[in-house]
């Protein structure tokens, strides 16, 4: 049987000088076109107003290289039967691995072209909007790919053949075989597409989860990223904002509105103090100009109730604003109408 293979590794040897000239010359052909094509799509990028040109540019230069590198030599196998035989060995794997590989880096770059115009959109609401949907339908797509691509490579498997194609034709039984052991994980799934075309929260809103409140910084497949103000990160489950409620303060858009409240003697004068707080609330940048409003809000027997109410874009300018007017309507008191804080004043 040894010396049967004997003439086989004697021809293999004869083919292998030419089967690595043929390999060499094929992947340095590859690489130099490689090298030309993206110089030129790296110029033609350049010369758009757009940054998203450079960024696909730039995600599909490394699996392209691979790529090209992969049809190089299949291209030479042709001419060369110990490559065609030694090729034959692993393309199985590597072409689908390029080509899922390919289409992962597409949906990305699709995903940054996108969510870089959506920040340049005039219309808040409506870009918040479109970001979210293409973060959640993004990362939905480039699982499908990554699913489909390992399917693929089992397919090319003779011992695991019925695997691959079990993945693929029989998805939804699989699923339901590892249901009962997954439900968490397959409901937050669930929940994150659901999330992508309902859209009860949105990249960048403020929300209030549990007494916990902070902006969304992120949302993922199975779980939601929240920034609170002390820089704090929540880790909510997706399926949370679909089973159970909680507050969106940005979900429409027109800004927000808060409230101050003072308490001051009884018989302070009230039309300074309007006066006063219009025009220190006139002055601070936080204020969107909508809502200014003085209201005697509660009279009991030794002190008044006076809310200041006001109005910003957003929750983060409110709380500056309202923490900036309570410090100046004090100062203002103490300075003005001592005896509307403190004991009255002496008589002369």
């Amino acid at each position: 049987m040894i010396h049967a293979h004997l003439p086989d590794l004697a021809a293999m040897a004869r083919q292998l000088p030419a089967a690595a000239m043929a390999a060499g010359v094929a992947i340095a052909l590859a690489l130099l076109v490689h090298l030309g094509l993206f110089r030129l799509l790296a110029r033609v990028a350049a010369l758009s107003n757009l940054d998203s040109d450079e960024m696909v540019v730039d995600r599909l230069r490394g699996p392209m290289r691979w790529a090209l590198v992969a049809l190089a030599v299949e291209l030479a196998a042709e001419s060369s039967p110990l490559l065609a035989r030694l090729w034959g060995a692993v393309d199985r794997f590597v072409i689908p691995a390029l080509l899922g590989w390919i289409a992962v880096r597409l949906v990305r770059a699709y995903a940054l072209v996108v969510d870089s115009r959506a920040r340049l959109h005039e219309d808040d609401l409506s870009a918040r909007s479109r970001r979210t949907r293409i973060a959640i339908l993004s990362r939905s797509l480039r699982f499908v790919i990554i699913f489909v691509t390992v399917a693929l490579m089992l397919l090319s498997l003779p011992g695991v053949r019925a695997v691959g194609v079990t993945l693929i034709t029989s998805a939804g039984l699989a699923a339901l075989a590892v249901g009962a052991a997954a439900q968490p994980a397959l409901k937050s799934l669930i929940a994150g597409i659901q999330m992508a075309l309902t859209e009860p929260i949105r990249i960048d809103d403020h929300v209030v989860v549990e007494g916990e409140g902070g902006r969304v910084e992120d949302i993922r497949m199975t779980y939601v990223v929240i920034r609170t103000a002390d820089e704090r990160r929540l880790i909510v489950p997706t399926a949370k904002f679909l089973d159970s409620s909680f507050q969106n303060w940005t979900r429409v858009g027109g800004g927000i509105t808060g409230s101050v409240v003072l308490a001051v003697r009884p018989g302070t004068p009230i039309d300074p103090i309007r006066a006063a707080y219009e025009a220190k609330l006139a002055a601070r940048p936080e204020w969107d100009r909508r809502t200014c409003a003085l209201q005697v809000s509660d009279a009991k027997i030794d002190f008044i109730e006076l809310k200041l109410v006001m109005s910003a874009a957003e929750p983060i300018a409110l709380g500056k604003l309202r923490l900036a007017l309570r410090e100046e309507m004090l100062e203002w008191l103490r300075c003005e109408l001592p005896e509307a804080v403190g004991q009255p004043a002496p008589t002369a």
